[in-house]
């Protein structure tokens, strides 16, 4: 029998890392704060957390050029676009962009 789940449209995995201008712990909540309020409830996401660098976790191959990280996993790529041009997704730019320093986006297809 044919493996039904690898047909299957995947998922899209959304992470955005945040780099502060202010990296005090009360700008870092405060933006973890933001991605709360703001990005939680849009819909179409089947995974949403926001948090900060994990400070203890210092490998090579860390990367540790950011303060706050926010992860969305989309049920799909039309979930994905949605979210993007959704009042709630650009009302959290226009209210918190002038406090990134650097923003980058990872996105991926899962499965």
């Amino acid at each position: 029998m044919p493996d039904s789940s690898a047909a299957a449209a995947p998922m899209l995995a959304h992470m955005v890392y945040f780099t502060l201008h202010d990296g005090s712990p009360a700008a870092i909540e405060k933006l973890v704060g933001e991605c709360q309020r703001h990005l939680r409830s849009i819909p179409g996401a089947v995974f949403f957390a926001a948090g900060t660098l994990t400070p203890d976790l210092c490998r090579p191959v860390n990367d540790r050029e950011f303060h706050v990280g926010l992860h969305v996993v989309f049920r799909d790529r039309a979930a994905h676009d949605a979210y993007q041009a959704h009042p709630q997704h650009l009302r959290f730019i226009a209210e918190n962009k002038e406090t990134w320093k650097q923003v980058r986006v990872f996105d991926s297809d899962v499965r």
